[in-house]
């Protein structure tokens, strides 16, 4: 974890005490207190509900003298500052993204029935059919010149794979121009095309696309079978879980008193830092 590095001369502070075990502690335990300005646990525990997932990992002992010394360095650093708008604001803001995302977690952690799990599963994979997916190979060259007179060669009895780690410029030259399984969507639009016309072990013409200029061989072809529902199970899980988030960010939006200031603010001014500083 990293920490701020201040000298212990800057510091004006009560050593914390760790409590015994008669003594109460909730949120409201002074851990230290700086410069007149109390450090609670209350504060030790938010900062760790927003550490990484890696500082997440390390033993309670560490995390806690590390985070305690962390909101120490900040108060100090919070009192040298000079109170400004930008100050305020910041400090309102903070407040504000803090309690929404715990408010989020809370309904993010909500269980997911069986209903609205299958429910999700037919909506995104009900009507679903199996898709086609090939498996080719391709030589990729600059010219229709090139491409064509690869396409006599192979006429000739030339082996594919051979010249495509001969001739090809793409990367998949030196793998025999072995491109594996692709489905729809995955290639741009005229190769996917030229693939879709074709039967396994047949070779195209040339196929222009934007990368240059295509020979291209079909090895297999198979069909995706639409997945099961354990397959996707972690999807669907966190799609039900999106949804239901954004529902109750709707609902709570709608039963709101929100009023918009009529007021017309130039889009432009977002970025006058200066205003913060009045």
């Amino acid at each position: 974890m990293k920490y701020l590095l201040i000298g212990a001369a800057a510091l004006s502070l009560t050593t914390p005490v760790f409590a015994d075990s008669d003594t109460t502690v909730d949120a409201d335990t002074v851990l230290a207190t700086v410069n007149g300005t109390d450090v609670t646990l209350g504060h030790v525990i938010a900062l760790r509900e927003r550490l990484p997932a890696q500082f997440q990992q390390l033993d309670d002992a560490t995390l806690y003298q590390g985070m305690l010394d962390q909101v120490i360095q900040q108060q100090v650093l919070a009192d040298a500052a000079t109170p400004s708008k930008a100050t305020e604001i910041g400090k309102e803001n903070e407040v504000r993204a803090y309690l929404a995302s715990r408010e989020i977690d809370r309904l993010s952690s909500e269980p997911v029935s069986d209903e609205a799990l299958q429910a999700a599963y037919d909506a995104e994979y009900g009507n679903m059919e199996a898709q086609p997916e090939f498996n080719a190979s391709h030589i990729l060259v600059e010219t229709e010149e090139e491409a064509q007179a690869l396409i006599e060669a192979l006429d000739g009895g030339a082996d594919f794979a051979e010249l495509a780690q001969e001739k090809s410029t793409g990367p998949s030259g030196p793998n025999g121009g072995q491109l594996g399984w692709f489905g729809p969507g995955m290639m741009v639009p005229e190769f996917e095309n030229a693939v879709a016309g074709m039967e396994p072990g047949e070779v195209s013409a040339p196929v222009q696309t934007q990368f240059g200029w295509h020979v291209i061989k079909l090895n297999e072809t198979r069909d995706q079978d639409v997945p099961e529902l354990d397959e996707v199970r972690a999807e669907l899980e966190a799609m039900v879980r999106n949804a239901a988030v954004e529902a109750e960010v709707d609902r709570l939006t709608g039963e709101a008193d929100i009023s918009r200031s009529e007021v017309e603010i130039d889009p432009a001014l977002i970025r006058q830092t200066d205003l913060l500083e009045e």
